[in-house]
C-alpha cells in the first residue's frame, strides 16, 4: 500500500497490523454498534457553507484549552492499553503529542504508569479517572496532581460497563493474561471487564454528582466531565462547578443507541451559554469534522482511535504523522471556507439537516 495520506489510510493499515482481538478491542463498540457508526455518519450528513473572496493568505489554528496554549483544537482523548497497539505505548503516544504541540489526556487503564509518561512528555497532560473504588481513585488523583497533571478528566457515563460482544467474543480477558499481562498495569491493576456480571472492583454505578465536591476536597486541578449528551446534564455539570464538559458517548462503547456526539453537541453548547469550555470526541477522522464541530460551538475536538492506528502502525512516529495529516486538513478546510483563524469560523458555516 501506499504511504498513508489520510486518517483512513492508517486505519486500513492498523488493522493489518494488529492481531485480530486487539484490533477488536481497539476498534469496536457495544451492542449493535449502532452509535459507533452513527459518530462517523452524522458528520457525513452535515453541510458546509463557505464564504468566499476573503483573505486567507495567513491562516492560524492555535488555541488554548483551559489557558494551556495548543498549536491547534486537536487533542489526544483518553484510551486504555496503548501497549496493545505499540511496546512503547503511551511513551511513544506523549512524545508524539508534544512534538505536535498538543495535549494528551491519560487513561486511568493505560499500559504505562502516569509518572513514567509524565517523564517523557514535552506537552501539557491532563488525566482521566475511572473511580473503582473512593481509595484508589483519591491515591490516583493526588499522584497526578503531585506528578504535575494539569486537569482530571471524570468519566461520567459508565456507571456499568457495556457488551462489547466483540471482546465477549474473543474472550478478551483470557487472551489479555495470557498475552498481555501487563496490558493495563500503568496506574492501577484492573482487567478488562468484559460485560458479563463478572464486574471486578468497580463501583461506578454509585458515584452520582456529589463526587464532585469530594473531588474538590483532594484536589486543587480543574475537573472536566467527559460524557456529557444532553443539555440537562450540561446545566448541573455548570451547577457543580465543572472547569469543561467533554460531548462523549465513549466512541459508541457504551449505551448503543444513542446521539452522535456532533447532534449532541449545540444543545449542550446552548446550555453551558458560555460558562465553561465545551469539546466533543467521536467519530473524528478530517479537518473538515474538526471545522463542523468548531462552527457547532466546541472549543475543541478529542480523537481516539486515529492515535491508536498511528500508534499500531509506526509508533511515535505514526502519532505525529495522524496529528499533522489533521493539522493540514483543518488548516486547508478553514482556507477554503474563507477562514483566516480559528476566531472567523461562524454557526453559519454549518448547514444542520
Amino acid at each position: 500500500m501506499n504511504p498513508p495520506i489520510n486518517v483512513f489510510d492508517y486505519e486500513a493499515l492498523a488493522q493489518a497490523a494488529l492481531p485480530p482481538v486487539n484490533w477488536d478491542f481497539f476498534y469496536g463498540g457495544s451492542d449493535d454498534e449502532v452509535t459507533l457508526r452513527a459518530n462517523r455518519s452524522a458528520f457525513e450528513r452535515l453541510r458546509l457553507r463557505p464564504r468566499v473572496l476573503m483573505d486567507v493568505n495567513q491562516c492560524s489554528i492555535n488555541t488554548s484549552v483551559l489557558g494551556l496554549p495548543v498549536s491547534m483544537p486537536v487533542l489526544l482523548a483518553p484510551s486504555a492499553a496503548h501497549g496493545l497497539a505499540h511496546p512503547d505505548a503511551e511513551l511513544a503516544t506523549a512524545r508524539a503529542a508534544g512534538a505536535a504541540s498538543t495535549l494528551m489526556t491519560l487513561s486511568t487503564d493505560s499500559t504505562r504508569s502516569l509518572e513514567e509518561v509524565k517523564a517523557v512528555a514535552q506537552g501539557p497532560l491532563w488525566y482521566q479517572l475511572y473511580i473503582y473504588t473512593m481509595e484508589e481513585a483519591q491515591r490516583l488523583v493526588q499522584r497526578a496532581e503531585r506528578a504535575g497533571y494539569a486537569a482530571i478528566v471524570l468519566t461520567v457515563d459508565l456507571p456499568r460497563y457495556s457488551r462489547r460482544e466483540r471482546d465477549l467474543r474473543n474472550d478478551m480477558n483470557s487472551y489479555q493474561q495470557a498475552h498481555y499481562p501487563d496490558a493495563f498495569n500503568g496506574n492501577a491493576p484492573h482487567l478488562v471487564v468484559d460485560g458479563s456480571d463478572n464486574q471486578h472492583v468497580y463501583m461506578g454505578d454509585a458515584v452520582t454528582w456529589d463526587i464532585l465536591p469530594w473531588l474538590r476536597s483532594i484536589t486543587a486541578l480543574p475537573i472536566v466531565l467527559k460524557g456529557i449528551l444532553t443539555a440537562e446534564d450540561a446545566s448541573v455539570a455548570i451547577k457543580y462547578g465543572a472547569s469543561a464538559i467533554i460531548v462523549s458517548n465513549h466512541g459508541g462503547r457504551q449505551l448503543d443507541g444513542v446521539m452522535p456526539t456532533i447532534e449532541a453537541l449545540p444543545e449542550v453548547v446552548a446550555a453551558v451559554a458560555g460558562r465553561c469550555e465545551v469539546y466533543v470526541d467521536g467519530g473524528i477522522r478530517r479537518g473538515t469534522d474538526i471545522l463542523k464541530a468548531l462552527a457547532l460551538g466546541a472549543c475543541a475536538v478529542l480523537i481516539g482511535r486515529p492515535v491508536l492506528w498511528g500508534l499500531a502502525v509506526n509508533g511515535q512516529e505514526g502519532v505525529q504523522h495522524v496529528l499533522e495529516l489533521l493539522r493540514k486538513e483543518l488548516t486547508l478546510a478553514l482556507q477554503l471556507a474563507g477562514c483566516a483563524s480559528l476566531a472567523d469560523i461562524q454557526r453559519s458555516l454549518v448547514q444542520v439537516p
